[in-house]
């Protein structure tokens, strides 16, 4: 994956089919442990302004599984949080990390702050997209199935930066793709778009407000929150609209019999999925969650 030495990846549009297919690649040899990299003295610099679990302990730990090092640049402690300006963060870092992983709420922030930096600059979430996770999903897909291209994923909820990102990413790799949300809820329009330029005819990109369509024959369903950190105040007037789109057994009995599921995490049991859901046969939510490590361990590994 020497093509995507120093390369930034902030939106997976970022990518081509083959770099992601190599990525998905690495990934799993360096899970099956088949392939080592070290990357000694090497120091990743995590920049988050969102709370985080799986992002901040899976770049930490990959990180120092690939021999490097790591510092948490919270912006309560740095800084950042007095007003310091965007630029000069970022051209001071530059001078001191080799890469950078940026959790944070605007993307065009991030991408305004890759603009003044030399080193990578990794979208570890913004309002508009998370890549990183895709990559995780991905992985799990290819894991379960043992191919990507032709499968059907179907993502039940708030068109957010969750639907984005798996729009474009089984875009590139030829999975269809149907986000089922409310009409008011819908993802952007351009990214949807840009999915579909990216498909290219090869596979279906679908928006719906139906979701036992999008449910029906599905080899996997995905869900998210109702409403994203900083969304919280609108949680409870979110929940009536989205009850139709609940990740449960009604909507998995319409999927293909060998549906796996999915969910980010963290997740609101009874809300956006239902108890047996989550921990049933199907379930491969805590594979999935393992595979952020993996997947981004393959992703430092080639951007250095």
């Amino acid at each position: 994956m020497t093509e995507l030495k120093g390369r930034d990846l902030l939106s997976l549009a970022d990518l081509n089919r083959d770099e992601l297919m190599g990525l998905l690649d690495l990934a799993a040899g360096m899970k099956a442990g088949k392939i080592n990299r070290s990357h000694e003295r090497k120091v990743l610099g995590l920049l988050f302004s969102k709370a985080s679990t799986r992002t901040r302990v899976s770049f930490t730990v990959a990180m120092y599984q690939l021999g490097g090092q790591v510092i948490d640049l919270n912006p309560n402690v740095t800084q950042v949080s007095r007003g310091e300006p965007l630029a000069d963060t970022a051209r001071v870092l530059d001078r001191y990390l080799d890469v950078v992983a940026i959790r944070t709420f605007d993307q065009a922030d991030l991408e305004a702050f890759a603009g003044y930096c030399q080193m990578p600059v990794i979208n570890a979430l913004t309002d508009q997209e998370h890549p990183c996770q895709v990559l995780a999903d991905l992985l799990t897909v290819q894991e379960a199935f043992g191919k990507l291209d032709g499968l059907t994923l179907s993502y039940l909820g708030d068109g957010n930066n969750m639907a984005h990102s798996l729009m474009l990413g089984c875009a590139l790799v030829g999975m269809n793709v149907r986000v089922a949300a409310p009409s008011e809820y819908s993802p952007d329009p351009k990214i949807v778009a840009q999915a579909t330029a990216l498909a290219d005819g090869r596979s279906e990109v679908l928006v719906t407000t139906d979701a036992e369509l999008a449910a029906k024959g599905a080899q996997v369903l995905y869900t998210d929150v109702w409403a994203s950190m900083g969304q919280e105040d609108s949680a409870e007037s979110r929940g009536p609209v989205f009850t139709p789109y609940q990740l449960n057994e009604h909507l998995q009995a319409l999927a293909d019999p060998e549906v796996i599921v999915l969910h980010c995490l963290p997740a609101h049991r009874g809300e956006e999925i239902t108890e047996a859901v989550i921990e049933g046969q199907h379930s491969r939510v805590w594979d999935q969650a393992e595979n952020r490590l993996h997947a981004q361990k393959a992703l430092l590994a080639s951007v250095l």
